[in-house]
């Protein structure tokens, strides 16, 4: 079965009506009248975006809270007719928008959905530690297994290497690829649990992966790889997953075969949908991993464009990698080298298999 020949499962939906569009609309005006020339990543920018946030409709925050609280069957929770700016500016060809004012109503919307899911987060080594990011493809960047890409996206948990990585992320569609041919990919282990056999499961919950870190997170460019992981943990019923199909290492032939059976019962249980404009898409970074089919590109301006916002569920959790005030973590450089290294006596096992950055 190829990568892409799917029998996509349904995904958890709210849309909202045309009541609920518009009080939410007026909700993001207030927002972006308030902050003003606030700078998103601090405390205080936050806490006016929580605190209009609170005056979503009803039945929207109802759905965000319990996504939050129990996951859903998918892992993922999408959201249509969230309001967007009537004029758009231009795809940014370089995959960084310069003042988001620009797209104010979208950003606000996005802003205070993922305000409900938990504490917003922006990582200082990814687009220069916005908290909320554009995704559009980079001409040159298209077989990058990157956010600037259009080939084939491997289904990955967000940041998974990292020590800090987001309880949440979400996706908001500003416009679709001219084709409607890209296809973001969600999948939870949980569907396919019964499925895998009962060494892959034993294999998977033991630390015998390691996570190469995105191209981004490498000091100048080195190579980088996380802790010894294990792709499943948690309840039996209830599974926590890490991987990343790209640039997880099984640190063993045992875990290979694994990690191997695990995207092949994986992947045909896929949920797919082509996001539109006002479509936003949470994905439970605990539970389940996302990708992206491929699509093409035309770099004219009015290419795929997606905005991208992260969220934990305990802020503390990072103040020792945070300035006071600012909800954008320390390079990971940085917060690696505060740790303490493994002792001598315990080395890493040999690793055979090798990949390039995502």
């Amino acid at each position: 079965m190829s990568r892409m020949e799917l029998d996509a499962g349904d995904l958890d939906e709210v849309t909202l009506t045309h009541d609920e569009a518009v009080l939410m609309r007026s909700l993001c005006a207030e927002v972006v009248e308030a902050l003003g020339e606030a700078d998103l990543s601090t405390q205080a920018a936050m806490t006016t975006v929580e605190l209009i946030g609170c005056r979503l409709p009803e039945r929207l925050v109802a759905a965000l809270v319990s996504f939050r609280c129990n996951s859903s069957s998918s892992g993922s929770l999408l959201v249509r007719n969230v309001p967007v700016d009537e004029r758009l500016p231009a795809t940014p060809a370089d995959g960084y928008l310069p003042d988001w004012r620009s797209v104010g109503i979208a950003t606000a919307a996005q802003l205070m959905a993922m305000s409900h899911l938990g504490d917003i987060i922006g990582y200082a080594d990814e687009k220069h530690g916005r908290v909320v990011q554009d995704v559009a493809p980079i001409a040159g960047a298209e077989n990058q297994q990157e956010n600037s890409g259009s080939a084939y996206l491997e289904l990955h948990t967000e940041n998974g290497f990292h020590p800090y990585k987001p309880d949440f992320l979400s996706l908001l569609c500003l416009r679709p690829d001219h084709d409607r041919s890209g296809r973001t990919l969600t999948g939870t282990v949980k569907r396919v649990h019964p499925r895998l056999s009962k060494s892959c499961v034993a294999t998977l919950r033991q630390p015998l992966f390691r996570i190469q870190f995105s191209s981004s997170f490498a000091q100048l460019g080195s190579s980088g790889y996380s802790e010894p992981v294990a792709v499943l943990a948690g309840p039996v019923d209830d599974p926590e997953l890490t991987a990343d199909f790209h640039a997880m290492e099984p640190m063993t032939d045992q875990a290979r075969q694994a990690l191997d059976e695990l995207e092949a019962v994986l992947t045909p249980s896929l949920d797919s949908v082509v996001l539109d404009t006002g479509n936003l898409l949470v994905v439970d970074n605990w539970r389940a991993v996302h990708g992206r089919s491929s699509f093409t590109a035309r770099h004219d301006g009015t290419d795929r464009w997606l905005r991208r916002c992260f969220a934990v569920a305990d802020l503390r959790r990072s103040r020792g990698v945070r300035l006071a005030g600012s909800r954008v973590l320390a390079p990971l450089t940085t917060i690696l080298a505060d740790r303490p290294t493994a002792p001598a006596s315990m080395p890493l096992p040999d690793v055979t298999h090798s990949v390039s950055p995502r």
